[in-house]
């Protein structure tokens, strides 16, 4: 079997080119006899010099500007491109599904009750773009209000951070609430949470934030952790890595037929676990619920916090949450045990201290009465699966 010289030019710095990074390598464990040369790329940055001179058999990037699409070009070896930007006319490419990303976000919004969304994207990628004018149509479809804002492109030379940070909050101050936004990405979603958090603006009670990509770093170090729509990543590197595999065989194949993967679905974290709530009071003992997930927290400290009797409490916060404000506690307390279990290594003993438990067998007991296994079950299906 030949060996083939296969350059990959993707960045490294974020979840979403990681995942095509995976796809890329299970397709050589299981087909490819190559040699792969991959190097640091930051995104939109300028051909790495070892590119002009190199003389391999084909390429995997990610084209998103003129300047690599040319230099590509001037290799004469097969090329697949990761891109939507389209900067290489004339080679075969691979994407997620812009349009299903979108309708799967604005299902997760009108499915929690939410008739105000909103999208906030990058004028500099046209993915963005796309996905915009999807969730817009589908936004409007169902009847909702829709709202948006464009920040300046995060990788011109005129970005500011503190500048477009302004602007994200000056647009998120004038939103009517409650409202769901969209991130056109992880990070412009965790941009959207920085800018509630300084506008001390409720998350998700008042404004639910949703991303994509499903970037773990990004996702669980956000406050409060950021709910995100799931790319099939992995697949699209994986059926890119196939394509080129075959180019390089000489098979001729079409260019202007792009591989498009749907998503998988939506990892809910915190910032979208909501209804939304236009009652003020109900609003507020939700929030009061997240905020003391890890005491041993009582219908009756919550009463305290409103101005509404208990009958009345119930009533209406089981209109508008359907279920009790105690089922609501327990709800709230076993996701955030489940994340300890899932995300760190602390012991059921300090898990149970943490979340006010006197015992961890009464911690033990309520985990299975509520999820339906025992906490260490978890924990291993959870590391089996990760």
């Amino acid at each position: 079997m030949i060996r083939r010289s296969v350059a990959l030019l993707i960045e490294t710095s974020n979840g979403y080119s990681r995942g095509l990074l995976e796809g890329v390598i299970a397709y050589t464990q299981e087909h490819g006899n190559w040699s792969v040369y991959l190097t640091e790329q930051e995104r939109g940055a300028p051909p790495p010099s070892w590119l002009q001179g190199w003389g391999g058999d084909g390429v995997i990037a990610r084209i998103e500007t003129d300047a690599i699409g040319r230099q590509l070009k001037r290799c004469g070896v097969p090329v697949v491109d990761l891109s939507a930007a389209r900067q290489l006319k004339g080679v075969p490419w691979a994407d997620t599904d812009d349009r299903a990303i979108s309708q799967l976000a604005v299902d997760h919004f009108t499915q929690r009750g939410f008739r105000n969304l909103a999208y906030c994207g990058d004028a500099g990628f046209q993915w963005s773009s796309k996905r915009c004018l999807h969730f817009r149509g589908f936004a409007q479809s169902a009847g909702c209000l829709f709202y948006e804002h464009q920040s300046v492109a995060r990788y011109e030379k005129t970005y500011n951070a503190v500048t477009e940070m302004g602007r994200i909050i000056d647009w998120i101050a004038i939103l009517p609430r409650p409202v769901a936004i969209m991130g056109c990405y992880d990070f412009k979603a965790h941009e959207v949470l920085d800018a509630c958090r300084q506008l001390n603006i409720d998350v998700p009670t008042e404004v639910a934030v949703l991303g994509v990509d499903n970037d773990r770093l990004i996702c669980e170090l956000s406050e409060p952790k950021l709910s995100s729509i799931i790319p099939d990543t992995k697949r699209t590197g994986y059926e890119a890595a196939n394509l080129l595999d075959r180019m390089m065989s000489g098979e001729v194949v079409a260019s202007d037929t792009p591989l498009i993967t749907q998503p998988l679905g939506i990892h809910v974290r915190e910032s979208t676990d909501t209804v939304a709530i236009a009652d003020e009071e109900i609003a507020k003992a939700l929030q009061y619920i997240r905020r003391h997930s890890s005491a041993n927290l009582r219908v009756n400290d919550i009463l305290q916090h409103i101005d509404l009797s208990r009958r009345a409490f119930e009533h209406r916060f089981s209109k508008w949450v359907g279920h009790t404000p105690h089922e609501e506690i327990q709800r709230v307390r076993m996701n955030r045990v489940k994340a300890l279990l899932r995300d760190t290594e602390l012991t059921l003993n300090q898990i149970a201290e943490r979340m006010g438990f006197e015992h961890s067998e009464y911690l033990g007991a309520a985990f299975k009465r509520e999820v339906g296994i025992a906490p260490s079950e978890y924990r291993k299906m959870q590391n089996v699966s990760s």
